[in-house]
């Protein structure tokens, strides 16, 4: 990773290591981001917004500290500038602090490696990986798609997935991304899901929950 690392920030996207994510950029200064990412080492990291991030947008508004960096491995430059890019994401990591130098955000980062499961949480992540499994097997069949596809799929491209891709509010989805292992990411993961499962399955209990 740069010294560094160009700043993404997104309102409502929380970006995943090993997972895919298409972007439209056409901000002026993000495009000047692009393209000199283009000429480096194609990392760009990928942060969230908090709350009330409209009030100061054109300037440098605040960010959550945890982001995910993301390799550039598709772009698309249009006529007027604009890009379309894929990120696959690389690492999390932690801002250190920032530089204002550029059109755009870049920060000193702290990489947040994953840290290696004991015997215990590898066996309870295969435990939480089950309960995942068995909680969207009715939506994965009601999608006509075939429930063996996620189960041939790695832990970590399992659970990073389903963090980025389901319907989650972008609050829950920057938890996760903070929780310190991939362990307690998938516990975290199917509480938020059981916790869903049994609102849509009590009338009026989701609007209480607001």
């Amino acid at each position: 990773m740069s010294d560094l690392l160009p700043l993404f920030p997104l309102p409502s996207t929380v970006l995943f290591p090993n997972v895919f994510l298409p972007l439209h950029v056409f901000e002026p200064r993000y495009r000047d981001m692009v393209r000199d990412a283009l000429d480096s080492d194609r990392l760009i990291g990928t942060v969230l917004l908090k709350s009330g991030w409209e009030r100061d947008y054109e300037g440098r508004p605040p960010v959550f500290p945890v982001g995910c960096s993301g390799v550039i491995t598709h772009v698309e430059q249009l006529a007027d500038g604009r890009y379309n890019i894929v990120l696959r994401g690389v690492d999390r990591f932690r801002i250190a602090a920032e530089e204002h130098g550029r059109s755009y955000r870049r920060a000193l980062v702290e990489p947040l490696g994953e840290r290696g499961l004991t015997a215990d949480e590898r066996a309870a992540l295969r435990h939480q990986r089950a309960k995942l499994e068995a909680l969207l097997t009715p939506a994965v069949e009601k999608a006509g798609a075939d429930p063996g596809t996620a189960s041939a799929m790695a832990d970590e491209e399992f659970v990073h997935a389903l963090a980025q891709y389901l319907d989650l509010e972008p609050l829950e989805k920057q938890a996760l991304l903070e929780r310190e292992c991939l362990c307690s990411r998938a516990e975290s993961l199917v509480e938020l899901l059981e916790m869903k499962v049994m609102m849509a399955r009590t009338p009026g209990l989701s609007s209480l929950a607001h």
